[in-house]
């Protein structure tokens, strides 16, 4: 059976010559990921809506009973 599992040389900005990212290329990779993250968040806040408000609850009374 394959390996699917990508080793540590093989990420996205690494490259096959070894070079290292760039500050510039990690923070676009960064980017796109907070980007698909939350868009993921939305779609699952959309299929599973009692669960979204049920978490948006518990992230309220969090912030209501956090002390600076």
């Amino acid at each position: 059976m394959p390996d699917t599992q990508p080793r540590r040389n093989d990420r996205v900005g690494g490259g096959e010559d070894g070079v290292p990212e760039t500050t510039a290329q990690r923070r676009a990779r960064r980017a796109q990921f907070l980007r698909d993250l939350m868009e993921a968040r939305a779609l699952r806040d959309r299929v599973q809506p009692r669960r979204a408000r049920a978490a948006r609850m518990r992230q309220q009374m969090r912030m209501r009973t956090f002390r600076w």
